[in-house]
Formats: structure tokens, C-alpha cells, sequence
């Protein structure tokens, strides 16, 4: 096994605008992973290679996820108390939007593993058809972000209130204010 070596920190810190720009990953069906991603989350299909492979986005991106069988063609999910990817996170534009998304869930039948208020964000957490794991959140705006008073951030964890999210979307718990 190699050990990773360390160094010292960079001088310099990186660019502010450097984002990650899509990931990708191992699935054990295709068709099924594209059912969930595009048929259940919304994403479209930008690009298919055969039977094997397709890029997925939104917006007309050229790609936000790509999804292949390559070497996990029929494969399962990794074992617990291994490595690997923890979770891809999706970041909606605004909360309606993330409402709109837990709709589609429901509508769906999927279970959510979690969900939470971070006080910067709120996230729902879930899985894939493969097991992998999967956030789709909305910031807030900075200027909402919870604060010491010295400036310093203070994120947490609380529950997430999922009819108060659902009303945003005028989903089923959506109530007229009186």
C-alpha cells in the first residue's frame, strides 16, 4: 500500500473561483441509474457512450454526472467500513427548488437516509439505486449564515423541518397563511 506523504501547506491558497466541476461514478446498471437521476431527480442526458456510459447535466451543461459500468457492470456497493465516495452533493439554486426536488422523492417512493438544517444550508440525504450517497441542498444566503461573534463560522446540525420545506413547494402539507 502506499503512504501518502504530506507536505507543507501551499503558499498561496487556491484560486477563489476553482469549483468542482462534475463527478463520476461506477454503476451496476445504467439504465437504472438513469431512471433515478434523470426519471426521478430531473437531470437530462447529454451524451451516451453505447450501452456502457452516458453524461447527464442541467441547464445545458455538458456534464454534471457521469455515469458508467466500466468495471462495474452487475457490481454491488462497497461494503461499510471501507473507503470511497461519502456522498455526491447537488446544490439546488433556491429553496423552492430543493422542495421541488423532496416532491419528486415522494412522488418517487424514495426514502431519505437524513435530513438536516446546517444553518448555512439545508440538506436531504438519500441513496442512489447503487448505494451511493447523495445530498441535494440549497445554501442559504451568506448573509443568513450563522456567526460567532467574532466573525467565525458556526454551522450545526438540527433536523430539518420537511413540511415546512414541502410548503415552499406547495407540495401536500402546503397551508394558505391565515
Amino acid at each position: 500500500m502506499n503512504q501518502l506523504v504530506v507536505k507543507p501547506p501551499a503558499t498561496r491558497p487556491i484560486h477563489p473561483g476553482v469549483r468542482i466541476g462534475h463527478v463520476h461514478l461506477k454503476v451496476a446498471n445504467l439504465e437504472r441509474a438513469l431512471a433515478f437521476y434523470c426519471g426521478v431527480l430531473g437531470f437530462e442526458i447529454t451524451q451516451r457512450y453505447g450501452a456502457g456510459a452516458a453524461f447527464i447535466a442541467a441547464g445545458g451543461y455538458h456534464h454534471h454526472i457521469g455515469l458508467n459500468t466500466w468495471e462495474s457492470l452487475g457490481g454491488s456497493p462497497p461494503p461499510p467500513g471501507t473507503t470511497g465516495l461519502f456522498h455526491t452533493a447537488i446544490l439546488y439554486p433556491t429553496r423552492a427548488e430543493l422542495a421541488e426536488a423532496l416532491e419528486r422523492l415522494v412522488k418517487a417512493g424514495v426514502s431519505l437516509d437524513g435530513a438536516s438544517d446546517h444553518g448555512v444550508s439545508e440538506a436531504l440525504y438519500l441513496r442512489d439505486p447503487d448505494g451511493n450517497g447523495v445530498e441535494l441542498y440549497w445554501d442559504r444566503p451568506t448573509e443568513q449564515w450563522p456567526r460567532a461573534a467574532d466573525g467565525a463560522l458556526t454551522m450545526f446540525t438540527r433536523p430539518l423541518d420537511l413540511a415546512d420545506l414541502r410548503r415552499a413547494a406547495g407540495g401536500p402539507d402546503a397551508r394558505k397563511d391565515t
